[in-house]
């Protein structure tokens, strides 16, 4: 089921947004989506077009007031898209979407558990919770 993870995250908030080696949202749950790698964040703007910011993990990220901004936020939308990227669209506003990539695991969904799902490289996704594919 690749866009499972509608069920995983969507109607979660954002607890906290934690940058460095890459970018780490934490929801209640607690469910924590990590970026390692490239990604861009429309944030919401009611007096003009949305800005949207372009990060590289690899160069540190450090949240932004617009990346802050989640906390609070609920995740009205969420999707693996067929190349294998994975898009969040936050019900208050905002949209972040990080790519495939051909060499590095770009994103994953953890739990205290464990990885629910994960962004491979070449785009692959894999689940490692029963009903998952």
């Amino acid at each position: 089921m690749q866009n499972a993870i509608t069920e995983v995250l969507t109607g979660r908030r954002v607890e906290a947004v934690n940058g460095g080696g890459g970018l780490a949202l934490r929801l209640d749950g607690p469910v924590t989506v990590r970026v390692a790698h490239e990604f861009r964040f429309a944030a919401p703007s009611f007096a003009a077009p949305s800005e949207v910011e372009h990060f590289f993990p690899a160069l540190t990220v450090r949240p932004t007031p617009s990346l802050l901004a989640l906390v609070g936020r609920t995740v009205g939308a969420a999707r693996v898209t067929p190349a294998g990227g994975l898009e969040l669209g936050f019900a208050e506003g905002g949209a972040l979407s990080v790519p495939p990539h051909a060499l590095v695991a770009p994103w994953s969904v953890l739990t205290p558990e464990g990885a629910v799902c994960a962004g491979l490289p070449g785009g692959e996704v894999r689940w490692t919770e029963p009903g998952g594919a």
